[in-house]
Protein backbone atom coordinates (compact mmCIF):
# COMPACT_ATOMS: atom_id res chain seq x y z
CA UNK A 1 0.00 0.00 0.00
CA UNK A 2 1.51 3.18 -1.33
CA UNK A 3 1.68 6.32 1.70
CA UNK A 4 -1.57 8.58 -0.22
CA UNK A 5 -3.63 5.23 -0.05
CA UNK A 6 -2.41 4.71 3.71
CA UNK A 7 -3.34 8.10 4.12
CA UNK A 8 -6.82 7.69 2.81
CA UNK A 9 -7.27 4.75 4.92
CA UNK A 10 -6.40 6.36 8.28
CA UNK A 11 -8.51 9.34 7.76
CA UNK A 12 -11.54 7.21 6.35
CA UNK A 13 -11.47 4.58 9.00
CA UNK A 14 -11.17 6.86 11.53
CA UNK A 15 -13.97 9.28 10.65
CA UNK A 16 -16.08 6.24 10.85
CA UNK A 17 -15.98 5.15 14.03
CA UNK A 18 -18.43 7.19 15.02
CA UNK A 19 -21.07 5.00 13.87
CA UNK A 20 -22.41 1.66 15.73
CA UNK A 21 -24.92 0.63 13.39
CA UNK A 22 -23.12 -1.57 11.69
CA UNK A 23 -24.33 -5.37 13.29
CA UNK A 24 -25.58 -8.52 10.84
CA UNK A 25 -27.69 -11.47 11.73
CA UNK A 26 -25.75 -13.34 8.96
CA UNK A 27 -26.85 -14.63 5.44
CA UNK A 28 -27.40 -17.64 3.38
CA UNK A 29 -25.96 -16.98 -0.11
CA UNK A 30 -24.39 -19.38 -1.25
CA UNK A 31 -20.84 -18.95 -2.68
CA UNK A 32 -20.10 -21.07 -5.64
CA UNK A 33 -15.67 -21.03 -6.56
CA UNK A 34 -16.32 -17.01 -5.11
CA UNK A 35 -14.31 -15.13 -3.02
CA UNK A 36 -15.19 -15.18 0.76
CA UNK A 37 -18.59 -16.08 2.79
CA UNK A 38 -21.51 -14.44 4.07
CA UNK A 39 -22.78 -16.98 6.00
CA UNK A 40 -23.40 -16.37 9.77
CA UNK A 41 -21.57 -13.15 9.10
CA UNK A 42 -20.79 -10.86 12.28
CA UNK A 43 -19.01 -7.18 12.86
CA UNK A 44 -15.97 -5.89 13.43
CA UNK A 45 -14.68 -6.71 16.71
CA UNK A 46 -18.37 -8.03 17.76
CA UNK A 47 -19.81 -11.46 17.70
CA UNK A 48 -22.19 -13.66 14.87
CA UNK A 49 -24.93 -15.44 15.87
CA UNK A 50 -22.75 -18.75 16.41
CA UNK A 51 -20.57 -16.74 19.22
CA UNK A 52 -17.56 -16.11 17.09
CA UNK A 53 -15.85 -12.89 17.04
CA UNK A 54 -14.84 -11.27 13.60
CA UNK A 55 -13.75 -8.00 11.99
CA UNK A 56 -15.14 -6.25 8.82
CA UNK A 57 -13.15 -3.21 7.54
CA UNK A 58 -15.32 0.00 8.59
CA UNK A 59 -14.46 3.07 6.83
CA UNK A 60 -16.17 5.75 5.27
CA UNK A 61 -16.29 6.40 1.41
CA UNK A 62 -15.49 10.24 1.58
CA UNK A 63 -15.54 12.36 4.37
CA UNK A 64 -15.88 15.57 1.97
CA UNK A 65 -19.62 16.51 3.31
CA UNK A 66 -22.20 19.03 1.75
CA UNK A 67 -23.86 18.76 4.99
CA UNK A 68 -23.21 20.79 8.08
CA UNK A 69 -24.65 18.77 11.07
CA UNK A 70 -23.61 20.09 14.18
CA UNK A 71 -22.79 16.72 16.46
CA UNK A 72 -21.01 15.14 13.20
CA UNK A 73 -16.77 14.98 13.13
CA UNK A 74 -17.00 15.32 9.36
CA UNK A 75 -19.59 18.06 9.08
CA UNK A 76 -18.86 20.83 6.16
CA UNK A 77 -17.25 23.41 9.03
CA UNK A 78 -14.92 20.92 10.69
CA UNK A 79 -11.20 21.74 10.66
CA UNK A 80 -10.18 18.13 9.29
CA UNK A 81 -8.29 16.50 7.06
CA UNK A 82 -10.65 15.43 4.19
CA UNK A 83 -10.17 12.33 1.78
CA UNK A 84 -12.15 10.16 -0.93
CA UNK A 85 -11.71 6.44 -2.12
CA UNK A 86 -12.30 6.26 -6.28
CA UNK A 87 -14.65 2.66 -6.57
CA UNK A 88 -11.68 0.62 -8.21
CA UNK A 89 -9.41 1.89 -4.72
CA UNK A 90 -11.51 0.77 -2.28
CA UNK A 91 -13.06 -2.77 -3.96
CA UNK A 92 -8.55 -3.28 -4.51
CA UNK A 93 -8.56 -2.35 -0.31
CA UNK A 94 -10.76 -4.76 0.65
CA UNK A 95 -9.80 -7.54 -1.52
CA UNK A 96 -6.06 -7.50 -0.13
CA UNK A 97 -7.21 -7.02 3.68
CA UNK A 98 -9.55 -10.01 2.71
CA UNK A 99 -6.71 -12.13 1.31
CA UNK A 100 -4.23 -11.26 4.22
CA UNK A 101 -7.15 -12.58 7.25
CA UNK A 102 -7.44 -8.96 8.77
CA UNK A 103 -10.75 -8.95 7.52
CA UNK A 104 -13.71 -11.19 6.47
CA UNK A 105 -16.21 -8.24 5.23
CA UNK A 106 -16.92 -4.53 4.88
CA UNK A 107 -18.76 -1.86 6.54
CA UNK A 108 -19.41 0.88 4.27
CA UNK A 109 -20.23 4.83 5.30
CA UNK A 110 -20.08 7.86 3.58
CA UNK A 111 -20.62 11.57 3.75
CA UNK A 112 -22.14 13.56 1.28
CA UNK A 113 -19.47 14.19 -1.13
CA UNK A 114 -22.08 16.41 -4.08
CA UNK A 115 -25.23 14.70 -3.51
CA UNK A 116 -26.84 11.85 -2.20
CA UNK A 117 -27.64 10.27 -5.43
CA UNK A 118 -24.00 11.31 -6.83
CA UNK A 119 -21.73 9.78 -3.56
CA UNK A 120 -24.54 6.66 -3.68
CA UNK A 121 -23.42 5.89 -7.42
CA UNK A 122 -19.81 5.54 -6.59
CA UNK A 123 -20.44 3.62 -3.26
CA UNK A 124 -23.10 1.38 -5.65
CA UNK A 125 -19.45 1.23 -8.43
CA UNK A 126 -17.59 -0.36 -5.83
CA UNK A 127 -19.69 -2.72 -4.23
CA UNK A 128 -20.53 -4.10 -8.29
CA UNK A 129 -16.75 -4.13 -8.77
CA UNK A 130 -16.34 -6.41 -5.49
CA UNK A 131 -19.31 -9.00 -6.29
CA UNK A 132 -18.55 -8.75 -9.93
CA UNK A 133 -15.56 -8.52 -11.24
CA UNK A 134 -13.66 -9.54 -8.10
CA UNK A 135 -15.84 -12.48 -6.86
CA UNK A 136 -16.21 -11.57 -3.39
CA UNK A 137 -18.93 -13.28 -1.71
CA UNK A 138 -18.46 -11.98 1.86
CA UNK A 139 -20.43 -9.70 4.25
CA UNK A 140 -21.37 -6.30 2.99
CA UNK A 141 -23.29 -3.57 5.33
CA UNK A 142 -23.95 -0.41 3.46
CA UNK A 143 -24.75 2.88 4.66
CA UNK A 144 -28.27 4.42 2.45
CA UNK A 145 -27.49 8.06 2.17
CA UNK A 146 -31.29 9.59 3.20
CA UNK A 147 -32.65 11.24 0.09
CA UNK A 148 -31.04 8.78 -2.55
CA UNK A 149 -33.05 7.98 -6.04
CA UNK A 150 -35.05 4.71 -5.19
CA UNK A 151 -33.27 3.09 -8.54
CA UNK A 152 -30.11 3.31 -7.12
CA UNK A 153 -30.96 2.03 -3.56
CA UNK A 154 -32.48 -0.88 -5.01
CA UNK A 155 -28.81 -1.46 -6.96
CA UNK A 156 -26.95 -1.15 -3.47
CA UNK A 157 -29.64 -3.49 -2.01
CA UNK A 158 -29.41 -6.40 -4.17
CA UNK A 159 -25.11 -5.83 -3.78
CA UNK A 160 -25.00 -5.45 -0.24
CA UNK A 161 -26.31 -7.89 2.63
CA UNK A 162 -27.44 -5.26 5.35
CA UNK A 163 -28.60 -1.85 4.56
CA UNK A 164 -28.89 0.92 7.11
CA UNK A 165 -30.14 4.56 7.02
CA UNK A 166 -29.57 6.65 10.49
CA UNK A 167 -32.19 8.19 12.03
CA UNK A 168 -29.90 10.55 13.94
CA UNK A 169 -31.89 11.81 16.54
CA UNK A 170 -35.04 11.39 18.28
CA UNK A 171 -37.39 14.24 17.43
CA UNK A 172 -38.14 16.19 14.75
CA UNK A 173 -37.05 19.76 16.60
CA UNK A 174 -34.21 17.95 17.06
CA UNK A 175 -33.04 16.76 13.81
CA UNK A 176 -34.31 20.59 12.71
CA UNK A 177 -31.69 22.20 15.04
CA UNK A 178 -28.66 20.41 14.96
CA UNK A 179 -28.93 18.94 11.17
CA UNK A 180 -31.07 21.24 9.52
CA UNK A 181 -30.44 19.88 5.97
CA UNK A 182 -31.34 16.43 6.70
CA UNK A 183 -35.68 15.57 6.23
CA UNK A 184 -37.18 13.21 7.95
CA UNK A 185 -39.41 12.63 4.86
CA UNK A 186 -36.45 11.81 2.91
CA UNK A 187 -34.95 9.43 6.29
CA UNK A 188 -38.27 7.33 6.13
CA UNK A 189 -38.30 7.11 2.35
CA UNK A 190 -35.49 5.59 2.44
CA UNK A 191 -36.68 3.31 5.26
CA UNK A 192 -39.74 2.48 3.89
CA UNK A 193 -38.40 1.48 0.52
CA UNK A 194 -35.82 -0.79 2.37
CA UNK A 195 -38.78 -2.39 4.55
CA UNK A 196 -41.39 -2.72 1.56
CA UNK A 197 -38.30 -4.45 -0.86
CA UNK A 198 -38.06 -7.31 1.78
CA UNK A 199 -41.76 -7.67 2.54
CA UNK A 200 -41.93 -8.41 -1.36
CA UNK A 201 -39.35 -10.81 -1.38
CA UNK A 202 -41.16 -12.69 2.25
CA UNK A 203 -37.81 -11.42 4.50
CA UNK A 204 -39.75 -9.83 6.09
CA UNK A 205 -44.16 -9.44 7.01
CA UNK A 206 -45.36 -6.06 5.26
CA UNK A 207 -47.35 -3.10 7.05
CA UNK A 208 -50.23 -4.52 8.93
CA UNK A 209 -53.45 -4.77 7.09
CA UNK A 210 -56.73 -2.67 8.44
CA UNK A 211 -58.08 -4.02 11.38
CA UNK A 212 -55.53 -6.51 11.95
CA UNK A 213 -54.68 -6.81 15.76
CA UNK A 214 -52.15 -4.65 17.41
CA UNK A 215 -48.99 -5.39 17.75
CA UNK A 216 -47.28 -4.99 21.53
CA UNK A 217 -46.66 -1.11 22.44
CA UNK A 218 -48.76 -0.09 19.41
CA UNK A 219 -50.50 1.95 22.22
CA UNK A 220 -47.91 4.80 22.20
CA UNK A 221 -48.98 8.08 22.75
CA UNK A 222 -48.86 10.43 19.21
CA UNK A 223 -48.40 13.16 19.04
CA UNK A 224 -44.92 13.39 21.70
CA UNK A 225 -42.89 15.18 18.94
CA UNK A 226 -40.66 11.98 18.05
CA UNK A 227 -39.72 11.36 14.71
CA UNK A 228 -41.40 8.04 15.02
CA UNK A 229 -44.54 9.87 15.21
CA UNK A 230 -44.09 11.15 12.14
CA UNK A 231 -43.15 7.55 10.55
CA UNK A 232 -46.58 6.28 11.68
CA UNK A 233 -48.21 7.79 8.51
CA UNK A 234 -45.84 7.35 6.34
CA UNK A 235 -45.84 5.13 2.69
CA UNK A 236 -43.26 2.79 1.72
CA UNK A 237 -41.93 2.55 -1.77
CA UNK A 238 -41.78 0.13 -3.36
CA UNK A 239 -38.31 -0.72 -5.36
CA UNK A 240 -36.95 -0.81 -8.84
CA UNK A 241 -35.40 -4.17 -8.88
CA UNK A 242 -33.09 -4.97 -11.25
CA UNK A 243 -34.00 -7.38 -14.05
CA UNK A 244 -32.27 -10.94 -14.60
CA UNK A 245 -30.62 -10.58 -10.76
CA UNK A 246 -30.54 -13.97 -8.94
CA UNK A 247 -29.61 -12.25 -5.45
CA UNK A 248 -32.10 -11.25 -2.42
CA UNK A 249 -32.36 -7.61 -1.45
CA UNK A 250 -30.80 -6.79 1.60
CA UNK A 251 -31.01 -10.26 2.84
CA UNK A 252 -29.86 -9.06 6.57
CA UNK A 253 -32.42 -6.64 6.64
CA UNK A 254 -32.28 -3.20 7.86
CA UNK A 255 -30.96 -1.12 10.59
CA UNK A 256 -30.74 2.36 12.47
CA UNK A 257 -28.48 4.46 15.26
CA UNK A 258 -29.55 7.05 16.92
CA UNK A 259 -27.40 9.30 18.79
CA UNK A 260 -28.00 9.81 22.90
CA UNK A 261 -27.05 12.66 24.70
CA UNK A 262 -26.65 15.37 22.21
CA UNK A 263 -30.32 16.28 22.41
CA UNK A 264 -32.74 16.92 25.51
CA UNK A 265 -34.93 13.70 24.88
CA UNK A 266 -36.10 11.80 27.27
CA UNK A 267 -35.55 7.59 27.50
CA UNK A 268 -38.81 7.47 27.33
CA UNK A 269 -39.27 9.43 24.25
CA UNK A 270 -36.09 7.57 22.68
CA UNK A 271 -37.95 4.29 23.62
CA UNK A 272 -41.49 5.25 22.21
CA UNK A 273 -38.99 6.10 18.98
CA UNK A 274 -37.66 2.87 18.48
CA UNK A 275 -40.76 1.02 19.32
CA UNK A 276 -42.25 2.92 16.08
CA UNK A 277 -39.57 2.25 13.88
CA UNK A 278 -39.45 -1.47 14.65
CA UNK A 279 -43.34 -1.79 14.67
CA UNK A 280 -43.02 0.52 11.11
CA UNK A 281 -40.15 -0.68 9.15
CA UNK A 282 -39.39 -4.14 10.93
CA UNK A 283 -36.02 -3.06 11.46
CA UNK A 284 -33.47 -5.52 12.71
CA UNK A 285 -32.18 -3.04 15.40
CA UNK A 286 -31.86 0.33 16.54
CA UNK A 287 -28.94 1.25 17.76
CA UNK A 288 -27.79 4.12 20.15
CA UNK A 289 -25.01 5.61 20.39
CA UNK A 290 -23.80 7.92 22.97
CA UNK A 291 -22.91 11.59 22.02
CA UNK A 292 -18.96 12.25 22.07
CA UNK A 293 -17.94 15.97 22.23
CA UNK A 294 -16.48 16.90 18.42
CA UNK A 295 -18.10 20.30 18.43
CA UNK A 296 -18.65 23.88 19.88
CA UNK A 297 -21.66 24.32 18.89
CA UNK A 298 -24.09 26.48 22.01
CA UNK A 299 -26.49 23.43 21.52
CA UNK A 300 -24.34 20.45 21.86
CA UNK A 301 -22.92 19.24 25.61
CA UNK A 302 -19.62 21.09 26.75
CA UNK A 303 -16.49 19.63 25.01
CA UNK A 304 -15.74 18.44 29.18
CA UNK A 305 -18.85 16.26 29.50
CA UNK A 306 -18.81 13.01 29.03
CA UNK A 307 -20.45 10.53 26.83
CA UNK A 308 -23.52 9.01 28.33
CA UNK A 309 -22.19 5.43 28.37
CA UNK A 310 -24.55 4.15 31.51
CA UNK A 311 -27.41 5.63 29.85
CA UNK A 312 -26.62 3.81 26.25
CA UNK A 313 -26.58 0.50 28.05
CA UNK A 314 -29.35 1.15 29.54
CA UNK A 315 -31.82 2.30 26.83
CA UNK A 316 -30.72 -1.06 24.85
CA UNK A 317 -31.29 -3.11 28.02
CA UNK A 318 -34.79 -1.50 27.33
CA UNK A 319 -34.27 -2.64 23.87
CA UNK A 320 -34.13 -5.82 24.58
CA UNK A 321 -37.36 -5.92 26.33
CA UNK A 322 -39.19 -4.68 23.42
CA UNK A 323 -37.45 -7.09 21.16
CA UNK A 324 -37.63 -10.43 22.93
CA UNK A 325 -39.51 -9.72 26.39
CA UNK A 326 -42.87 -8.57 25.50
CA UNK A 327 -42.67 -5.35 26.72
CA UNK A 328 -44.09 -2.06 25.64
CA UNK A 329 -43.08 1.15 25.68
CA UNK A 330 -45.27 2.90 27.72
CA UNK A 331 -44.65 -0.19 29.94
CA UNK A 332 -41.25 0.50 30.96
CA UNK A 333 -41.29 3.71 30.92
CA UNK A 334 -44.30 6.54 32.13
CA UNK A 335 -45.24 10.43 32.67
CA UNK A 336 -44.20 10.10 35.91
CA UNK A 337 -40.72 8.14 34.95
CA UNK A 338 -39.45 9.45 31.54
CA UNK A 339 -35.99 8.11 32.50
CA UNK A 340 -34.24 4.67 33.41
CA UNK A 341 -32.84 4.36 36.69
CA UNK A 342 -29.11 4.35 36.24
CA UNK A 343 -28.33 1.81 39.22
CA UNK A 344 -30.56 -1.44 38.20
CA UNK A 345 -31.74 -2.90 34.71
CA UNK A 346 -35.04 -1.67 33.18
CA UNK A 347 -36.69 -4.92 34.18
CA UNK A 348 -35.90 -4.83 37.61
CA UNK A 349 -37.31 -1.03 37.57
CA UNK A 350 -40.10 -2.14 36.56
CA UNK A 351 -40.83 -4.77 38.72
CA UNK A 352 -40.46 -2.47 41.67
CA UNK A 353 -42.98 -0.53 40.18
CA UNK A 354 -45.34 -2.96 39.98
CA UNK A 355 -45.12 -4.87 43.00
CA UNK A 356 -49.12 -5.47 42.80
CA UNK A 357 -48.12 -8.19 40.36
CA UNK A 358 -45.19 -10.06 42.30
CA UNK A 359 -44.78 -12.57 43.41
CA UNK A 360 -45.37 -14.92 40.72
CA UNK A 361 -45.51 -18.68 41.25
CA UNK A 362 -42.88 -20.42 38.68
CA UNK A 363 -44.82 -23.44 38.88
CA UNK A 364 -48.09 -22.26 37.37
CA UNK A 365 -46.88 -18.93 35.76
CA UNK A 366 -47.62 -18.65 32.01
CA UNK A 367 -44.09 -18.19 30.11
CA UNK A 368 -44.86 -14.49 29.49
CA UNK A 369 -45.20 -14.18 33.05
CA UNK A 370 -41.68 -15.91 33.36
CA UNK A 371 -40.22 -13.18 31.56
CA UNK A 372 -41.49 -10.70 33.56
CA UNK A 373 -39.47 -11.98 36.53
CA UNK A 374 -36.18 -9.61 36.98
CA UNK A 375 -33.10 -12.51 36.91
CA UNK A 376 -35.15 -15.15 34.62
CA UNK A 377 -33.76 -14.52 30.91
CA UNK A 378 -35.15 -16.56 27.76
CA UNK A 379 -33.61 -19.51 28.01
CA UNK A 380 -34.07 -19.99 31.96
CA UNK A 381 -37.71 -19.17 31.88
CA UNK A 382 -37.80 -21.96 28.73
CA UNK A 383 -36.17 -24.63 31.17
CA UNK A 384 -38.78 -23.76 33.63
CA UNK A 385 -41.62 -24.07 32.10
CA UNK A 386 -39.86 -27.85 30.25
CA UNK A 387 -39.33 -28.71 33.61
CA UNK A 388 -42.98 -28.46 35.22
CA UNK A 389 -44.44 -30.38 33.22
CA UNK A 390 -42.82 -33.64 34.33
CA UNK A 391 -42.52 -32.61 38.00
CA UNK A 392 -42.32 -29.20 40.40
CA UNK A 393 -39.36 -27.21 39.74
CA UNK A 394 -37.69 -26.74 43.16
CA UNK A 395 -36.31 -23.00 44.39
CA UNK A 396 -32.64 -25.18 44.54
CA UNK A 397 -33.14 -25.93 40.88
CA UNK A 398 -33.50 -22.35 39.71
CA UNK A 399 -29.97 -21.51 40.12
CA UNK A 400 -28.87 -24.48 37.62
CA UNK A 401 -31.72 -23.53 35.33
CA UNK A 402 -29.80 -19.88 35.01
CA UNK A 403 -31.90 -17.82 37.28
CA UNK A 404 -29.89 -14.71 38.77
CA UNK A 405 -31.40 -15.30 42.51
CA UNK A 406 -30.03 -12.31 43.87
CA UNK A 407 -32.77 -10.60 41.78
CA UNK A 408 -35.15 -13.19 41.27
CA UNK A 409 -35.74 -14.11 45.06
CA UNK A 410 -38.01 -11.35 45.77
CA UNK A 411 -40.33 -11.56 42.66
CA UNK A 412 -41.63 -15.49 42.37
CA UNK A 413 -42.82 -18.13 44.90
CA UNK A 414 -41.81 -21.98 44.59
CA UNK A 415 -44.58 -24.67 45.69
CA UNK A 416 -46.13 -21.42 47.20
CA UNK A 417 -43.20 -20.28 49.41
CA UNK A 418 -41.63 -17.35 49.11
CA UNK A 419 -37.43 -16.24 49.87
CA UNK A 420 -37.30 -12.87 49.60
CA UNK A 421 -37.68 -12.16 53.25
CA UNK A 422 -40.28 -10.79 55.18
CA UNK A 423 -41.58 -7.90 53.28
CA UNK A 424 -42.67 -6.74 49.79
CA UNK A 425 -41.77 -3.42 49.77
CA UNK A 426 -39.72 -2.50 46.66
CA UNK A 427 -37.15 0.31 49.11
CA UNK A 428 -35.97 -2.76 50.89
CA UNK A 429 -35.60 -5.13 47.95
CA UNK A 430 -34.10 -2.34 45.99
CA UNK A 431 -31.42 -1.94 48.22
CA UNK A 432 -31.08 -5.58 48.54
CA UNK A 433 -31.22 -6.12 44.45
CA UNK A 434 -28.74 -3.71 43.57
CA UNK A 435 -25.47 -5.66 42.85
CA UNK A 436 -21.79 -4.35 42.86
CA UNK A 437 -22.09 -3.94 38.78
CA UNK A 438 -25.00 -2.51 38.51
CA UNK A 439 -23.64 0.40 41.02
CA UNK A 440 -20.84 0.10 38.10
CA UNK A 441 -22.43 0.57 35.66
CA UNK A 442 -24.94 3.10 36.86
CA UNK A 443 -22.47 5.40 37.63
CA UNK A 444 -18.79 4.71 35.77
CA UNK A 445 -18.59 6.16 32.56
CA UNK A 446 -15.84 4.82 30.27
CA UNK A 447 -13.56 6.40 28.25
CA UNK A 448 -14.33 5.72 24.40
CA UNK A 449 -12.12 4.01 22.82
CA UNK A 450 -12.19 1.75 19.26
CA UNK A 451 -9.62 -0.13 17.97
CA UNK A 452 -7.37 0.92 15.55
CA UNK A 453 -5.18 -0.46 12.41
CA UNK A 454 -3.06 2.13 12.91
CA UNK A 455 -2.75 2.27 16.93
CA UNK A 456 -0.70 0.55 19.69
CA UNK A 457 -1.50 -3.00 19.65
CA UNK A 458 -1.06 -3.00 23.45
CA UNK A 459 -4.59 -0.77 23.57
CA UNK A 460 -7.14 -1.98 26.02
CA UNK A 461 -10.20 -3.28 24.17
CA UNK A 462 -13.21 -0.81 25.54
CA UNK A 463 -16.67 -2.45 27.05
CA UNK A 464 -19.60 -1.10 26.55
CA UNK A 465 -18.11 2.38 24.64
CA UNK A 466 -19.98 4.36 22.47
CA UNK A 467 -18.33 2.85 19.28
CA UNK A 468 -19.42 -0.74 20.36
CA UNK A 469 -21.94 -0.57 22.73
CA UNK A 470 -25.25 -3.20 22.31
CA UNK A 471 -23.65 -6.61 22.62
CA UNK A 472 -23.48 -8.88 25.59
CA UNK A 473 -26.38 -7.18 27.44
CA UNK A 474 -27.96 -9.34 30.13
CA UNK A 475 -31.71 -8.31 31.22
CA UNK A 476 -32.46 -11.61 33.23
Amino acid sequence: MDGAMFDKLKILSDGAKYDVSCASSGVDRTNVGRVGNACAAGICHSWTADGRCISLLKVLFTNRCVYDCKYCVNRRSADAPRASFEPGELAELVMGFYRRNYIEGLFLSSAVETSPDDTAERICGCLALLRGEHGFAGYIHAKVIPGVSPEILARIGFLADRLSVNIELPSRESLGLLAPQKRAKDIFGSMGQIAQALAEQGELRGPRPAGAPRLPGANVAAGDGSLGDMARGHNAISPARPRGRREAFAPGGQSTQMIIGASPESDRQIIATSETLYRTFRLKRVYFSAYIPVSDAPELPERASRPQLGREHRLYQADWLLRFYGFAADEILDEANPYLDPFLDPKAGWALRNMDRFPIEVNKAPLEELLRIPGVGNVSAMRIARQRRFAAVRYEDLKKMGVVLKRARFFLTCSGRYYGGKTLDPVYIRGQALSPADIRDGMIERAPEQLSMFGDSRSRIPIGTAQGGGHGLSLR
